[in-house]
């Protein structure tokens, strides 16, 4: 009835989204997140009112979709210590429905390090969010096919020379003269 991702990461002082998804007739249920490796011990973080309205507590928000029968828990200025076990789920009558996720935290000066020293050897084109498979087709097909085909134009249509600068199309043959033209009949 419920459904996410298995594992999530995160940098250290950014944001990190989990989606978690749930079949229809739950849209009106009681959401949340819980910190823990142990479902029946775990500590709620935060949970929703039953409605599609935003809640937030700290650093962290849920807000529910119903539309699209999900909600997403969102996690600001990452802590190295949230990392942990944590669970997705809606509360009802009996036993909760959740769904594991284990959550990694990166330190920051690590990404950024490597990131201040390619910087000095390449500047990249940043993706625009939300379009992903367009940015990567456009780095990795569709410029380098570009690139290509002028360099193809740009050889098909590169000056011919001659020897003496005279056109080609005078040219006598090897082993020709005017005067052997001549004689003949």
């Amino acid at each position: 009835a419920i459904s996410g991702p298995r594992a999530v990461r995160g940098v250290e002082q950014e944001s990190l989204t989990v989606r978690c998804r749930y079949d229809p007739g739950w849209e009106t249920y009681v959401k949340w997140w819980c910190r823990g490796a142990d479902w029946g011990s775990c500590r709620f973080i935060i949970k929703n009112t039953g409605s599609e309205k935003e809640v937030k507590k700290g650093r962290v928000s849920i807000k529910d979709n119903w539309k699209d029968r999900s909600f997403t828990v969102t996690m600001e200025k990452l802590r190295l210590d949230d990392a942990d076990t944590y669970w997705c789920g809606i509360e009802r009558v009996g036993a909760d429905l959740g769904n594991r996720v284990k959550v990694t935290i990166d330190p920051a000066e690590s990404i950024s390090t490597s990131a201040t020293s390619n910087a000095n050897m390449l500047t990249a084109p940043v993706a625009p969010e939300g379009h992903p498979v367009h940015f990567l087709l456009l780095v990795f097909l569709k410029v380098p096919l570009f690139l290509g085909l002028l360099g193809a134009v740009l050889w098909v249509n590169r000056p011919l020379r001659s020897s003496g600068g005279k056109p080609q199309e005078n040219q006598q043959p090897p082993g020709s003269s005017t005067l052997s033209r001549e004689k003949d009949p």
